[in-house]
């Protein structure tokens, strides 16, 4: 039986959503792939043992997390600069608030960032969060509402927030 029987089925099944969550996880395109593709050659050589573990993508998810701590810790990143927000309301308006949306999760710490795209990009619970980062659902909770309450903080005071506080759209000024 080949090891890596299986991989390339599943690289190329979760390959485009990974890829997504690399981005959100390091805010660069080129990053990104670096991210993706050390989480998968560090997966790869253990494919059948993650395979029987049954999620074998929230396993890549988590070595991706993990390996973006690791880099954010060796580089500390410096403060980063969130642009205003576009004032043409057409495609342009939208992509500068996807652009201020990623400005502002690469300035959370790494951890805040990994639950802020576990529980509102995937839409994972309290308790899979916490199962993926190995850490108790209290410090998902505690991590949700730091990156929440930060996120409010960098982003322009110019956008009204829904109740998950992620979603900014209009230009009334209040918080």
């Amino acid at each position: 039986m080949d090891r890596y029987e299986g991989f390339a089925e599943f690289i190329a099944a979760c390959g485009s959503s990974l890829s997504r969550t690399a981005y959100l996880l390091t805010g660069d395109h080129h990053r990104a792939e670096e991210l993706l593709q050390s989480a998968l050659v560090r997966t790869a050589p253990h494919w059948h043992r993650v395979v029987r573990g049954g999620n074998p993508e929230g396993y890549v998810r988590r070595a991706m997390i993990n390996e973006q701590v690791s880099w954010w810790r060796r580089r500390r990143p410096t403060m980063a600069s969130i642009p205003e927000r576009a004032t043409v309301a057409d495609e342009s308006a939208e992509a500068a608030e996807r652009v201020t949306m990623a400005a502002a999760l690469a300035a959370l710490p790494a951890r805040q960032r990994a639950v802020v795209v576990l529980r509102y990009y995937h839409d994972y619970s309290i308790d899979e969060v916490a199962d993926v980062l190995g850490c108790a659902p209290g410090t998902v909770k505690s991590q949700t509402h730091d990156a929440l309450k930060r996120l409010r903080e960098l982003l322009p005071r110019n956008h009204s927030r829904t109740e998950d506080g992620l979603t900014w759209h209009s230009t009334s000024g209040g918080s």
